[in-house]
């Protein structure tokens, strides 16, 4: 099993800033993709932005210019650095690690983006 824990979020104003944090451990397979997902109150769960191992990033058009996704591989912890917030950024954001077939979630945390 994986287990991924969550840190950062909160409460900030519009064009604020907020960056998250996410370690994994456990039996972490190779070949991973780490990401963020982020769910609306009434809204599915979307991506925001993902990471390959390799450092190949994919980013929701609605994010791109504003979050920033890296990863520390040796640490197993990827992050989001989130610039520029606006009030349609706010929601759960959970961390994602997967593989073809297999997906792990955090718990989640809490993004506020007050306007």
């Amino acid at each position: 099993q994986v287990q991924l824990v969550e840190s950062g979020g909160g409460l900030v104003q519009a064009g604020g800033s907020l960056s998250l944090s996410c370690a994994a451990s456990g039996s972490i397979p190779s070949g991973n993709v780490m990401g963020w997902y982020r769910q609306a109150p009434g809204k599915q769960r979307e991506l925001v932005a993902s990471i390959t191992r390799g450092g190949r990033t994919n980013y929701a058009d609605s994010v791109k210019g504003r979050f920033t996704i890296s990863r520390d591989n040796a640490k197993n912890t990827v992050y989001l650095q989130m610039n520029s917030l606006k009030p349609e950024d706010t929601g759960v954001y959970y961390c994602n690690l997967n593989r073809p077939g297999v997906h792990y979630w955090g718990k989640g945390t809490l993004v506020t983006v007050s306007s």
